[in-house]
């Protein structure tokens, strides 16, 4: 009998969730960044084998809510955390603490599914250090998700808890989002890469136009910000900056095409798109039903 279930990663702003996710599928699905709160929704990678399929999901790191974006952030965390089969609990071992997940994520109730406490980016750790955690939490998984560092241990924890089942998806899936997504994730890694500050954080990326059939792909694709001001820094001077964002999201989004990609950036104010619920459900955000309304 083969294994198959949903594994959620979860874990502060900058725990490694996302490049844990991209290590463990052997593909670059989630975008990576030094800047906190980079993940806005759940993204979904797929590890298969001859036995077991791991359905992976890297969440939105657990924060205080503090508008209206931040609570749809936490609910796609909370909907992973339920409908997990395994939870892989990863805390940055070398800032941080781990703390009661129920707690953290403002559940109302503790997760049915078990726990995996893993202690991520090891390698920033000294050998006394490494000592005192595991004596400290001997249950924990300590790993390097960047190195690769204790990888096989863990997938050997996380396949050992899977429930017995059927393949849930082909053998060759690595994901069940679409290209879309992945094109607009990877045009909001180029933004988090070329600005500072608070603009990163008021972009919200639509794809208007997906073209596969032709010949470079083309997309179309509009760059949301909040205030007018942000337009002026997202373009740059004679476009300089728009120009710079669309080559190296370009270099991102080839690989995964497959081919030559033409993107075709507009710059549009949605003002203030992060506190507004009919703003967030049109970009394609779930707000917790209170919110909704």
């Amino acid at each position: 009998m083969t294994k198959a279930g949903f594994v959620t990663i979860v874990g502060k702003p900058n725990a490694g969730k996302s490049t844990l996710l991209n290590r463990l599928v052997g593909e670059r699905l989630a975008i990576v960044s030094p800047k906190p709160q980079s993940t806005r929704d759940r993204v979904v990678g797929i590890l298969s084998n001859e036995t077991s399929q791991i359905v992976l999901f890297d969440t939105p790191g657990l924060l205080e809510p503090r508008y209206a974006l931040h609570r749809a952030m936490q609910h796609a965390a909370q909907k992973a955390i339920a409908d997990a089969d395994v939870i892989v609990h990863l805390v940055d071992a070398a800032d941080d603490t781990p703390a009661d997940l129920t707690a953290l994520a403002q559940l109302p109730a503790a997760p049915k599914a078990p726990i995996l406490l893993v202690l991520n980016k090891a390698d920033r750790l000294s050998d006394p250090q490494r000592a005192q955690l595991t004596a400290r939490y001997p249950e924990a998984l300590l790993i390097a998700g960047g190195q690769g560092e204790g990888i096989e241990s863990l997938l050997a924890a996380i396949r050992s808890r899977l429930p017995e089942s059927p393949f849930l998806y082909d053998a060759e899936d690595v994901s069940t989002q679409q290209m879309r997504f992945f094109v607009s994730e990877f045009l909001r890694e180029a933004v988090l890469e070329q600005l500072e500050d608070e603009v990163p954080y008021s972009i919200a990326v639509e794809i208007e136009e997906y073209r596969e059939t032709s010949s470079p792909v083309y997309i179309r694709a509009v760059l949301h910000v909040e205030r007018d001001s942000q337009k002026r820094i997202l373009i740059g001077a004679g476009g300089s900056r728009i120009k710079e964002i669309g080559r190296s999201a370009r270099s991102k989004i080839e690989p995964l095409v497959g081919g030559p990609v033409y993107l075709d950036l507009w710059v549009k104010e949605l003002h203030n798109w992060r506190k507004n619920s009919a703003s967030l459900s049109r970009l394609g955000y779930r707000l917790p039903e209170t919110d909704a309304t």
